[in-house]
């Protein structure tokens, strides 16, 4: 499935950003901004599968109303982080300010890096090789 493939990719360029030099803020910048991609990978990954599943809230459209039908249905996902993700995603465009890019930089490293991780494990275990076997 090309839209976990791309979710993997993209996860395994953001998994490296703890060993980045975190001070320099073209690199902060840079997290940030893979950040919103993975995000934007996730909650549309999670969207395809919710209609494969038959689940209404896939026809929605809405990243909130997908999350939480996806949260209700795997158990390895936290609801909670999901939406926080959410809203800072919806921040990303609008950050100017140094002390919320470090926010949301911490937030990234301490909190959403684990839950992507979390999610591409938790789907690879429900789902096995329909994930990683070509679209057709």
């Amino acid at each position: 499935m090309k839209k976990y493939e791309n979710y993997v990719a993209a996860f395994d360029v953001l998994r490296r950003a703890p060993e980045q030099d975190l001070t320099n803020d073209f690199v902060q910048s840079g997290i940030i901004d893979k950040f919103a991609v993975q995000f934007e990978l996730g909650w549309k990954l999670l969207k395809r599968l919710l209609a494969y599943e038959g689940e209404p809230a896939a026809a929605t459209g809405s990243p909130r109303d997908v999350l939480k039908a996806a949260s209700a249905i795997y158990d390895f996902m936290d609801e909670d982080v999901w939406l926080s993700m959410l809203r800072d995603r919806n921040k990303t465009m609008h950050i100017y300010d140094a002390a919320e890019a470090a926010g949301l930089l911490k937030a990234t490293l301490e909190r959403y890096l684990p839950e992507f991780e979390r999610l591409q494990e938790g789907l690879l275990a429900r789902y096995g090789e329909m994930l990683t076997a070509p679209d057709e």
